[in-house]
């Protein structure tokens, strides 16, 4: 953990319940817990590079990732790998400065490549066997807050060695 210098992640399920509210007019509602919202704002701030990469298409996504000074968004994004990739190269990281949470099937190829592979604790069995970190939390009830947490830790060990 204490080589990641990267935060990359899924955002329905993760970043939300994965659960998705309509209006009667077709409006469409995510929510995102105020403690994950502050991880990101914790992690920014200690410098890790944030990215999100979701499936969908969501002006939500987008809106967040404003709202978070998050300049990279890869949306409807059919392959999170190659997107997962692109983003290192952007920033000229390795794979393995890289934290990729994620919590279904299609986050897998991302999972495999990154050099941290997480989930929340309600990811799904298959995703749950790659990951290197399991959160306690499920998905948007403070799952990326509580790996924050942990890579921040991680840091803080390391100054005191």
């Amino acid at each position: 953990m204490r080589k990641i210098k990267a935060i990359a992640m899924d955002v329905d399920g993760v970043l939300t319940d994965g659960g998705v509210w309509w209006g009667p007019n077709g409006e469409e509602w995510k929510r995102f817990c105020f403690a994950d919202i502050m991880g990101l704002s914790l992690a920014r701030k200690a410098g890790f590079v944030l990215a999100l990469i979701s499936g969908e298409d969501s002006p939500l996504v987008s809106r967040l990732a404003t709202k978070m000074h998050i300049k990279d968004v890869a949306l409807n994004c059919k392959e999170k790998a190659a997107a997962l990739t692109e983003f290192v190269k952007q920033h000229d990281l390795a794979l393995e400065e890289v934290c990729f949470m994620g919590d279904d099937v299609n986050d897998i190829p991302a999972l495999e490549i990154a050099g941290l592979p997480a989930a929340p604790s309600n990811a799904q069995t298959a995703v749950l066997a790659k990951c290197k970190f399991v959160t306690k939390a499920c998905g948007g009830n403070g799952a990326v807050r509580e790996l924050v947490n942990h890579l921040l830790a991680s840091r803080q060990s390391l100054r005191n060695v």
